[in-house]
């Protein structure tokens, strides 16, 4: 079973950077995918940035030029890097990975992060 912490988030004022990072563990197994996602109170759930096993990467509008989103293969950790935050990138932000061998989904706790104007 794959397990997915989370960490990084926190408190930061507009124009400011966080680092999150996702560390993934378990039984042995390959990640196929690991992604970012945040979700506000009363909006849907919005997928960040994507990394794929191969290093290519997908950013969602909002935050492309801002963030980045890397992995360490060895470590089985993914990050984010976020930088010139907004008051709109407000949000409790969730580590998914996916599964190669199995396909399955699997989520990190969230992790808060609030940007003040």
């Amino acid at each position: 079973q794959v397990q997915l912490v989370e960490s990084g988030g926190g408190l930061v004022q507009a124009g400011g950077s966080l680092r999150l990072s996702c560390a993934a563990s378990g039984s042995a197994f390959n990640l196929a995918t690991m992604a970012w996602y945040r979700r506000v109170p009363g909006k849907q759930r919005e997928l960040v940035a994507r990394i794929i096993s191969g290093g290519s990467t997908y950013y969602a509008d909002s935050v492309k030029g801002r963030f980045t989103i890397s992995g360490d293969n060895a470590k089985n950790t993914a990050y984010l890097q976020m930088n010139s935050l907004k008051p709109e990138d407000t949000a409790v932000y969730f580590c998914n990975a996916v599964v190669g061998t199995t396909g399955l989904s699997v989520w990190g706790q969230g992790t808060q992060v609030t940007v003040s104007s």
